[in-house]
C-alpha cells in the first residue's frame, strides 16, 4: 500500500510530511502538489515542495492547473481531488493535513448552508487518512517549530474571500476541549449515520418493485404516514442511485409530489430528469 501525501507547501502540509517521513518508508510514500494556477507565487510553492522532497528523497507528483484566479472555493477543490485520486491504486490511501480545528470549521459551515446531521459527519471518506484530526492548529505549529519545519504560507489563507476563511477568524478562540467535544459527536454521528443508512437501505428493497434491468417502481403507499425526516433519508438513497444530487427542499417538495399529485404527472428532478407519478407506484 502507498500512501499519496496531498502536500501544498504550508505549515500543516509540512508538519504532515514531516511526521509520516518519520513515521512510514520512504518507498511507501508518494507526495502530491496541485498548483491551481490561481496566483504567480504558486509556482515557488510547486518548486519548494519538489525540492524538499529531492532532499528527504520521496518521490514526487505535482500538477500545474490553470483555474485563474476567480476559481470558486467549491472549483478548487474538486481539481485538486481529481488529481490527488488519480494517483491512488485500489489499496492506496490518501493522506490529508487536516486538523481538529478544519474539523470544526466545516461543521459550522455545513449548518450554515443547512445541511442536516450529514454536516455534523465530516471528514469520513473511506480513502483518506487524518492523523491530525484530533490536533489542533497550535498543536501543529508546536510540532513544526520543535521539529524544524521549514513552510511557506499561502497568503490566501489569510483572505476574508472565502467563507471557510471567514469562519476560521470566528471560531479560532473556541477553547480545545469545545472541539473535542465536536469531534466526538462527529465520531458518533458516523456511527448513527452508518446505521441510518443501512435501515434505509432495508426499507427500499423491502418495497421496491423491479421492472426491468437496473429499473424499480416504488409504491406511493409506503411514504403514508411517514416522517418527513425519514421520507428524505429514502428519497435521497433511491436519487442517489440514479446519480440525482437533490438540496433537502427539493427531496421535500418530491416527497409532497409523491403524497399529493394526480396520477399521470411528473415531478422536475436535478439534471433533465423526471419522476413519473402513477397512482399507486412512482419510478425515475
Amino acid at each position: 500500500m502507498k500512501r499519496v501525501l496531498a502536500i501544498s507547501g504550508g505549515v500543516d502540509s509540512m508538519a504532515l510530511l514531516d511526521f509520516c517521513v518519520k513515521k512510514y518508508p520512504l518507498d511507501s510514500l508518494l507526495v502530491a502538489h496541485f498548483d491551481h494556477g490561481t496566483r504567480p507565487s504558486a509556482k515557488d510553492d510547486y518548486l519548494f515542495v519538489e525540492k524538499k522532497c529531492q532532499e528527504l528523497g520521496v518521490e514526487f507528483c505535482g500538477f500545474h492547473a490553470k483555474l485563474g484566479a476567480g476559481v470558486s472555493e467549491e472549483r478548487a477543490r474538486n481539481a485538486r481531488y481529481e488529481f490527488f485520486y488519480s494517483l491512488l491504486s485500489d489499496d492506496d490511501k490518501l493522506v490529508v493535513a487536516h486538523h481538529l480545528d478544519d474539523l470544526v470549521e466545516s461543521v459550522v459551515i455545513n449548518f450554515l448552508r443547512g445541511t442536516g446531521w450529514r454536516g455534523l459527519a465530516v471528514m469520513n471518506a473511506e480513502k483518506i487518512e487524518r492523523p491530525f484530526l484530533d490536533w489542533t492548529k497550535k498543536d501543529i505549529l508546536k510540532y513544526a517549530r520543535d521539529n524544524n519545519v521549514v513552510f511557506r504560507e499561502d497568503p490566501t489563507n489569510s483572505s476574508d474571500e472565502y467563507l471557510r476563511n471567514r469562519v476560521r477568524f470566528k471560531v479560532r478562540g473556541l477553547a480545545r476541549e469545545k472541539k473535542l467535544e465536536i469531534l466526538k459527536l462527529r465520531n458518533r454521528q458516523i456511527e448513527i449515520g452508518a446505521e441510518i443508512e443501512k435501515v434505509v437501505a432495508e426499507i427500499i428493497d423491502k418495497n421496491k418493485i423491479k421492472v426491468s434491468e437496473g429499473k424499480f417502481i416504488f409504491p406511493r403507499a409506503m411514504f403514508d404516514d411517514m416522517d418527513e425526516d425519514v421520507a428524505v433519508e429514502i428519497l435521497k438513497k433511491i436519487l442517489s442511485a440514479e446519480n440525482i444530487a437533490c438540496t433537502r427542499p427539493q427531496l421535500l417538495n418530491f416527497y409532497q409530489a409523491i403524497l399529493k399529485y394526480q396520477p399521470g404527472k411528473f415531478f422536475n428532478l436535478p439534471g433533465d430528469k423526471l419522476a413519473r407519478i402513477d397512482k399507486k407506484t412512482f419510478m425515475i
